[in-house]
């Protein structure tokens, strides 16, 4: 485990792929917790990375900065950047992703949905291309909603899967899912202070080819 900052509100760290965020058997706070020695540390989950994605994730560490946290993401207060490698290349090199999605709880996927309906929700988010080519690009996204999934289905639905994704195209990547959370921006859940935390992938594959 990798902590880029801690205090006794707060803990930024990286989530390795393939760890859960939350709070169970080898999940994040658990792994935190014997990185810290503590096995009884208060360490709570205030937003979620997709298991297979990495980067950086804010933890509280007693609940009232859990709560405060919590309002931030609720009103929008809280800012989440992602870097990504997909297949292909946008039309427009910064552009406007605007989706309904709608979750399939069965199947544990969220889907593109026609019309607004019952568990539909708005998916929006800005994206600006970085580098690459007509067969692999590196994009940077920021979100305005934080859907299930919703990086991945809005880009796989328009042709350009991430690279490594497995769940929502028939992809032959021999690698993790090519989706980090390379930034997080929020208020200090006692101080008040601006805190803004940025952590660029490591430079290996597929993050070394574009």
């Amino acid at each position: 485990m990798e902590i880029i900052y801690q205090d006794k509100d707060i803990l930024v760290c990286i989530k390795p792929p393939r760890v859960l965020s939350t709070d169970e058997p080898g999940g994040l706070p658990e792994r935190i917790r014997q990185e810290l020695g503590d096995p009884t540390a208060d360490v709570r989950t205030v937003h979620r990375l997709d298991r297979v994605v990495s980067g950086l994730m804010v933890l509280a560490r007693n609940p009232a900065s859990a709560s405060e946290l919590s309002r931030q993401i609720r009103e929008n207060q809280f800012e989440k950047e992602y870097l990504a490698v997909v297949h292909g290349c946008p039309e427009n090199q910064t552009g406007t992703m605007r989706d309904l999605l709608v979750r399939d709880k069965a199947r544990k996927m969220t889907m593109i949905a026609e019309t607004l309906g019952k568990g539909v929700q708005e998916a929006i988010l800005h994206y600006k291309v970085l580098a690459g080519n007509s067969q692999m690009s590196r994009v940077q996204i920021k979100l305005v909603t934080g859907r299930t999934h919703q990086i991945r289905v809005q880009f796989s639905s328009r042709g350009m899967p991430l690279l490594g994704e497995r769940k929502y195209a028939a992809g032959t990547d021999e690698c993790e899912l090519a989706l980090w959370s390379y930034r997080i921006a929020f208020k200090h859940p006692k101080t008040g202070e601006n805190m803004d935390f940025y952590r660029l992938p490591p430079d290996t594959y597929p993050w070394s080819i574009v």
